[in-house]
């Protein structure tokens, strides 16, 4: 049996966490030895923008910020496990990577 480690992307926490609680049952249900979903650092994307097109004025900025949050799941599974695994709906905003070792 080789393991399998899931890598979620996404921004929204809520989606997030709904698709690592589907994989976690998944693995409960089948039996198979898991371990996560680990939180890793959250990722903050920081823009400051001029609110004046023209430049005239006073020196004002308009600040946005954009958090992208990751999970890993390991999971040691058989095929039947990662083929379940694969049929999860997974949100637009969620990206998912599975990579076997």
């Amino acid at each position: 049996m080789g393991k399998a480690r899931i890598k979620l992307v996404g921004k929204n926490p809520r989606e997030l966490d709904s698709v690592c609680k589907q994989i976690v049952e998944i693995a409960k249900a089948t039996g198979v030895e898991l371990r996560g979903p680990v939180p890793l650092p959250t990722k903050r994307l920081k823009i400051s923008t001029r609110r004046t097109p023209c430049g005239d004025g006073s020196d004002t900025y308009a600040h946005y910020e954009m958090r992208i949050r990751k999970r890993i799941i390991e999971v040691a599974g058989d095929e039947r496990t990662l083929r379940q695994i694969m049929r999860v709906k997974v949100p637009d905003t969620v990206h998912i990577e599975i990579s076997l070792e």
